[in-house]
């Protein structure tokens, strides 16, 4: 049996989707430290229409990032699909708004062949009603909900201060298995 086409925002204001997003949950990826906490992604409308991505994690005391840019698949299209190039990765991947509240406070990005899931906020932490209903959304869009993966959040989030590893530094270390 085919799975039914994922829903996708129509009409995602981009200049609103813009800032910063906290990692809430997210199915494990080979291209984050197992141990990352601190998840967060950063995003900045460019003025050609495309998006900075700048996603870090702390892992070991270490602020660890890797930047790359953002651009509607079809720039034809309303649909909040994007195509997404990290700088040191040569992988385009896909980045689908499938739900974004009212508010652009919290999201739920996925991507067609459903193999990667993140549940966003605005703030380091999400109240558990909010949680479950968008963890239903998913799960209502043929994801496998029981991958889901909590991110550890501190209830201060750090700064951008700090020792930082290197640029790029979770794509390494994924290789590596750590």
């Amino acid at each position: 049996m085919a799975e039914k086409e994922l829903k996708v925002v129509k009409g995602l204001d981009l200049k609103r989707y813009m800032g910063r997003w906290y990692e809430i949950a997210s199915f494990q990826s080979l291209f984050q430290p197992k141990d990352g906490r601190d998840t967060r992604a950063t995003y900045t409308l460019k003025d050609d229409g495309t998006v900075h991505v700048l996603n870090e994690t702390w892992t070991g005391g270490k602020r660890i990032s890797i930047e790359g840019y953002a651009s509607k698949a079809d720039p034809k299209s309303d649909e909040a699909k994007l195509k997404v190039k990290f700088n040191l990765v040569p992988i385009v991947g896909d980045y689908w708004v499938l739900y974004v509240d009212p508010g652009y406070q919290y999201a739920v990005v996925g991507e067609p062949r459903r193999k990667s899931l993140w549940i966003l906020s605005r703030r380091s932490h999400l109240n558990k009603e909010i949680y479950d209903d968008l963890v239903k959304k998913a799960k209502e869009e043929g994801y496998d909900v029981s991958k889901l993966h909590k991110t550890p959040q501190s209830d201060t989030p750090p700064n951008e201060e700090g020792p930082v590893d290197i640029k790029g530094g979770w794509w390494f270390k994924s290789l590596l298995g750590k």
